[in-house]
């Protein structure tokens, strides 16, 4: 098994140099306040914001970013480890009444899938099974048990590797970052032509299990040939120059305009991989005990029925991701499995149910515009706790230090489960979910009463009475508390 990495980074350059080297990463955005970091690392040395050099200045910034997502991590297996109440393993296709059905589904939708692209949003394949006809086998044991024994952020003795990164481009001893806007990319890219600047980008390693943190910054000498203004209008009309340090990229239509680099070109991409290698070998992991890519394997995409592909391009696959031919005959989504958090909300003064979150799915997505619970693909490193937090957070903004693990129910299908993590918010505290990404049309409380009637996922539609009164069980359990 390979050490997991995280990228503190929405980078798409720096997620595909990785990817190229070997190793595909979880990516998780910092939202990091760069310019208050910035301005508090000058206060501690007793300065402005000016007279930090640019080293300084992208090593602060990766410093800032890794550091947020290991805090954020942190909470996950915090959250993780106070885990509470019991974990329900379910066996539906141990069940009596489905011995023989099994495998003759499974050849007809076999059968099916090889008839063209399947488009993951609709098809039958695609689409959980029903269960709500069988009486499903069940093992109930203390979720404590589990959390204790299942690998996991809190068991680790090494890893997952958190990643930070920043870049700045320096010319004639001005810091430059992302321009945002076309009339500062055209003012840079003017000064740019015929010119010799320098690009740095700092770099910040957390492992982890240990909390060592070990942070460098790269340097790059980039020669620019001679643009002209119409060069220049038709470059900032492709988008490109816009969101990136010192308004251009090599990998890109920029390239073209760079007639020399003198030191590690990767660098001058957003992340150097010499530079990375060092830094993780400091904290005493292998480099390649990082790969988890196949020699020629290439980013996968899911297609609809004509082809095309189905998710925004937007959308980044990671470590977990992918379709599995399950047992049940069905195509299910995480090569690890899959979990999501239903998270309920009490009355302050009867302590029940009034609430929980759901999520309106996205069209693209496996039966789209259904609803459900926030949840997604176990990444390689995690417990399926644990990245039901994670994955929460990122699509719902369910935050888990303000909420506490009661229980869970775990599908079991031999190769494949799905693990529904019970919560309530802590007394005191409030979860303001919201749509963090382009997975849902909608994030929002739904009163109790009103969940039957969405147009639920298929899972969920069988599960909900099952796990309705089990809230009600849990909220009864923690009256008072």
């Amino acid at each position: 098994m390979s050490i997991p990495v995280i990228l503190a980074s929405k980078s798409k350059p720096r997620r595909d140099v990785l990817y190229a080297a070997g190793i595909c990463p979880t990516i998780r955005v910092s939202h990091v306040d760069e310019p208050a970091a910035l301005e508090a690392a000058a206060a501690q040395a007793g300065t402005g914001v000016d007279a930090l050099s640019v080293e300084q200045r992208v090593t602060t910034l990766a410093t800032a970013k890794a550091q947020a997502v290991h805090q954020a991590y942190r909470e996950v297996a915090a959250a993780s480890a106070a885990a509470s109440g019991e974990r329900v393993i379910a066996y539906p296709l141990q069940a009596k009444e489905l011995q023989g059905e099994m495998d003759d589904d499974a050849g007809s939708e076999a059968a099916a899938a090889v008839n063209g692209p399947i488009d993951y949003s609709s098809a039958p394949v695609a689409t959980t099974r029903d269960f709500s006809h069988v009486t499903i086998p069940t093992v109930t044991e203390p979720i404590r048990n589990v959390v204790a024994m299942q690998p996991g952020l809190t068991r680790a003795e090494v890893g997952p590797l958190i990643v930070g990164c920043d870049s700045m481009f320096l010319l004639d001893g001005v810091c430059y970052g992302k321009p945002h806007n076309a009339d500062v990319a055209r003012e840079r890219l003017r000064r740019m032509s015929g010119a010799t600047g320098e690009l740095w980008t700092g770099h910040c390693v957390i492992d982890f299990a240990s909390g060592r943190v070990v942070s460098a910054a790269s340097k790059a000498v980039v020669r620019f040939g001679k643009f002209d203004d119409r060069d220049i209008e038709r470059y900032i009309a492709t988008g490109e120059p816009l969101e990136v340090a010192g308004s251009f990229t090599l990998e890109g239509f920029g390239g073209a305009f760079i007639d020399g680099i003198d030191g590690d070109p990767h660098g001058v991409i957003g992340i150097s991989l010499p530079l990375l290698r060092r830094l993780v070998g400091e904290l005493g992991v292998a480099w390649t005990d990082l790969w988890n890519v196949a020699p020629g394997e290439s980013l996968p995409g899911v297609l609809d029925a004509d082809g095309k592909e189905l998710p925004p391009k937007e959308n980044v696959h990671q470590p977990g991701d992918g379709w599995i031919d399950c047992a049940c005959g069905r195509k299910h989504w995480g090569t690890n499995g899959a979990s999501g958090v239903l998270l309920a909300r009490r009355d302050p003064a009867t302590g029940r149910v009034t609430h929980v979150v759901m999520q309106h799915r996205a069209a693209w997505s496996a039966e789209g515009g259904t609803w459900g619970i926030p949840g997604g693909a176990t990444a390689d490193g995690e417990s399926p706790i644990e990245g039901a937090l994670r994955e929460s957070y990122e699509e719902a903004n369910i935050t888990p230090a303000d909420i506490e693990v009661v229980g869970s129910y775990r599908e079991d299908h031999g190769p494949w489960a799905y693990t529904t993590v019970f919560a309530f918010e802590k007394p005191g505290h409030k979860v303001e979910p919201r749509a963090n990404d382009d997975e849902s049309m909608e994030i929002c409380w739904v009163p109790i009463d009103d969940v039957p009637n969405r147009r639920l996922l298929t899972a969920m539609k069988t599960d909900w009475p099952r796990f309705a009164a089990r809230l009600d069980a849990i909220a009864a359990a923690h009256r008072g508390r």
